[in-house]
């Protein structure tokens, strides 16, 4: 299909040429087609899977949704075929800047959405994951592409899939400047989708956090998570519907809520608390790393940003949500495999130069309402 925010040509190109009354392609035009008959059936798109008709509903449902994330750095380009955004801004200049690009996906939690039928929010899920890796090399969100695969056209879950694409842009201050919606019967099952997500971020090359800057002595700050985010759903639906055969719409008292709600509480974004902190303490001066808590957990995520020769020091200061113990005694799951699997209520650490460490995490719990703890330091 077209991207989605294009203009449709639903007219079909030929490269072929009619001779008495037989179709010969303008490739090969030794073998001639079938014959045409007058009581021959005529195939449609729409005979294949893929009605147009629908597909322009579903196209004009979306600009006002998409419109809404718009920036004075997005140069509105209808009917084109790519989005446009100016690096430069009113208020944005960058001296010397270097782009960072992030992709991802929110794997199996998808089908805990179609499970439950709520789609609103996984959305943000998808903006979530990419936008919060671009803010760990200390870059400004710019602008967000998405890729939608269904196997029919559904214009209300699309229009409900984008309005949670839009809600986490708008978090995360970037635009949605274009998208895919790719039609593709009979590779998808009724109900099932998949979602891909792309980031642009900008960072001026001499605010690039790369995690040399951390060093022996450094505090780890770690921000609490909103729950499970995005990572170790294929283990969670092992546990709670195969071994402990639950229902998603089924209420969980000692978690206060339906296991759909847990389930599809939205992954935390991050982009404008890190954004804060930058401005007040600066990049690689006071903030010397910044780690994405995902699937592989603290210590795997914490090590991809570490020089050599130094090692981590962590310490469990925090206690994790609820339904972290829910899903370890539910599965008989080791602790070991909870730490490698899941982010037990930290969603994103900072590396800290010691001297402001207390400092940032007021300023964290001042601006977000959200708990953070000093987690440990980095060591030689």
């Amino acid at each position: 299909m077209k991207g989605r925010y294009r203009r449709i040509d639903v007219q079909p190109k030929r490269q072929e040429r009619q001779n008495k009354g037989r179709w010969y392609s303008t490739l090969d035009n030794t073998l001639p087609a079938c014959q045409n008959t007058p009581d021959m059936q005529k195939a449609t798109y729409k005979d294949a899977g893929v009605d147009l008709d629908i597909y322009a509903e579903s196209m004009s449902r979306l600009p006002k949704l998409v419109k809404r994330t718009f920036s004075d750095r997005v140069l509105q380009l209808d009917g084109g075929f790519a989005g446009l955004f100016q690096l430069n801004g009113k208020t944005a200049k960058y001296a010397d800047p270097v782009l960072v690009s992030c992709t991802d996906g929110v794997g199996t939690k998808l089908k805990v959405a179609c499970q439950a039928n709520r789609h609103t929010t996984i959305g943000i899920d998808l903006v979530a994951m990419s936008v919060n890796d671009a803010i760990c090399c200390g870059a400004e969100p710019l602008f967000f592409l998405d890729y939608a695969a269904m196997p029919k056209d559904d214009p209300g879950l699309l229009e409900q899939i984008v309005s949670g694409i839009t809600e986490g842009c708008l978090q995360s201050r970037c635009a949605l400047i274009g998208g895919e919606t790719a039609i593709m019967s009979g590779l998808y099952q009724p109900g099932e989708y998949d979602l891909a997500g792309f980031c642009v971020g900008v960072a001026e090359r001499t605010d690039i956090i790369d995690g040399k800057a951390i060093q022996s002595g450094d505090v780890l700050i770690g921000i609490e998570s909103s729950g499970l985010h995005s990572n170790g759903y294929s283990l969670v639906r092992k546990i709670v519907f195969d071994i402990a055969g639950l229902n998603i719409h089924e209420n969980v008292p000692e978690l206060g809520a339906t296991i759909a709600d847990v389930l599809l509480t939205p992954t935390r974004i991050y982009a404008g608390c890190v954004r804060k902190i930058l401005e007040r303490y600066g990049a690689n001066k006071g903030i010397s790393g910044i780690a994405h808590i995902t699937g592989g957990g603290l210590e795997e995520n914490l090590s991809r940003i570490l020089p050599v020769g130094t090692a981590l020091n962590i310490r469990r200061t925090w206690e994790p949500p609820p339904v972290f113990g829910w899903l370890q005694r539910l599965g008989n799951v080791d602790d070991g495999e909870m730490d490698r699997v899941f982010n037990q209520g930290i969603g994103l650490v900072l590396a800290v130069k010691p001297d402001i460490a207390e400092d940032v995490m007021q300023t964290l719990r001042t601006a977000t309402a959200w708990k953070c703890w000093n987690i440990g330091s980095i060591r030689n």
